[in-house]
């Protein structure tokens, strides 16, 4: 079955980095565009960024363009979401996500149909 796990969250100061990976199993990874999205308490879920099976094609939300990277290695089975500069408003549980096969777009939640349990990123001024 489909499993997707989460790690490298935890506290960090506000200009640090973290760097999170998703493992993936179950299923053809490198046939299947990736995202990462996020949840902040009260708010509801967000997308990231996403990238394409291929590792080149990428995309960002506007909030994290230019301080956080993604990429992906598909013989490690991994997404992975390099995190710089990171703000207090980055604060929030973050997902990953495998995209829903036929789904014209990339960049909603209901475009995408297996999920992580999330890891805690907080930040902290």
């Amino acid at each position: 079955q489909v499993q997707l796990v989460e790690s490298g969250g935890g506290l960090v100061q506000a200009g640090g980095s973290l760097r999170l990976s998703c493992a993936a199993s179950g299923y053809t990874f490198s046939n299947y565009l990736m995202g990462w999205f996020r949840q902040a308490p009260g708010n509801e879920r967000e997308f990231v960024s996403w990238i394409h099976w291929n590792g080149v094609s990428t995309n960002y939300a506007d909030s994290v363009k230019g301080r956080f990277t993604i990429s992906r290695d598909n013989a490690k089975n991994t997404v992975y979401l390099q995190m710089n500069s990171l703000k207090r408003e980055d604060t929030a549980v973050y997902y990953c996500a495998r995209r829903r096969p036929g789904s014209v777009s990339s960049s909603r939640s209901v475009d995408y149909d297996y999920w992580g349990p999330g890891t805690q990123v907080t930040v902290s001024s």
